[in-house]
């Protein structure tokens, strides 16, 4: 499954008046390089302009704006309430997009588990970048959070800041349980049978060819953008020695927050990391 280009275009359905399009959220289609609908929202959220000065006639300050564009884990899409709660949290620091990776909820394609999905997200970065926004931070969980560090490696100069929630450092892991039954749904016709029907999640039967840059190889091509990777010391996915891992990789530019207690991804990540998330971002990205 070879990517292409992320920068050959995303396309929205959608083109906001320029007066109106941070007034009120908006829910479209974008085109991935490869084709693929993307079911994606835009939430202009709670603080959208900072100003030089009072009264009417201050200036807006579109370089102050900064956008969210989250990254669900395998098996989410942009209506799971787990997601819509993430987006809630975080829009009180800027404005924020959400969108269904391929093979999930609306969006067009099957999943191909991390591979092209960060096709899925360059079209939604362009998205957010096209509705104005001079700042962009990326935020993945689980598959998402792998995904974001393969984009931001793969595409220098389009971010300002990533965060990295719950993701693997290496492919093919199977010393969990649960990746285990994960491997089983999505290399079994029958798993793959369940995913559809039961998960709402259509996954692609090819195999990865050729197989993507790993998120522990991707990690130092990011530099130097900021980098947060978040995990928690009682994920039943990946064990603790994944996230230092990718933080060894990172070197001085990446931070690492092991959070006591936590389990994986977005359900497990609670208002106040998020807001702790949001906080950081926020700084960093300036």
């Amino acid at each position: 499954m070879r990517n292409r280009s992320a920068g050959q275009a995303a396309h929205s359905t959608v083109r906001p008046n320029r007066e109106t399009r941070r007034q009120v959220p908006m829910r479209t289609f974008l085109r991935t390089a490869d084709g693929i609908p993307i079911d994606s929202v835009y939430d202009p959220g709670a603080v959208v302009y900072e100003t030089s000065g009072p009264g009417p006639d201050a200036r807006r300050s579109p370089s102050r704006e900064l956008v969210f564009v989250v990254a669900h884990g395998f098996t989410g899409d942009v209506d799971r309430p787990h997601v819509r709660r993430v987006a809630g949290v975080l829009r009180g620091y800027g404005a924020v997009v959400t969108f269904s990776f391929r093979g999930h909820g609306r969006s067009g394609g099957r999943s191909t588990v991390g591979d092209k999905e960060v096709l899925d997200l360059a079209a939604a970065v362009e998205w957010a970048r096209g509705l104005g926004h001079a700042r962009v931070a990326t935020v993945g969980f689980s598959m998402g959070g792998s995904v974001v560090l393969r984009h931001a490696a793969l595409n220098p100069g389009t971010l300002d800041a990533v965060v990295s929630v719950s993701a693997p450092a290496r492919w093919y892991y199977r010393g969990t349980a649960p990746m285990r039954r994960l491997h089983w749904l999505v290399t079994r016709p029958e798993g793959r049978l369940v995913g559809r029907y039961g998960l709402r999640t259509r996954i692609h039967h090819s195999d990865w060819d050729p197989v993507p840059l790993s998120p522990k190889e991707a990690v130092p091509g990011i530099a130097p953008v900021p980098l947060l990777i978040v995990h928690g010391d009682r994920d039943g996915y990946f064990p603790l020695d994944h996230p230092r891992m990718l933080a060894e990789a990172a070197g001085d530019h990446g931070e690492l927050w092991v959070e006591p207690g936590m389990g994986h991804a977005e359900h497990a990540a609670d208002d106040a990391l998020l807001n702790r998330i949001g906080e950081w971002a926020a700084a960093k990205a300036g």
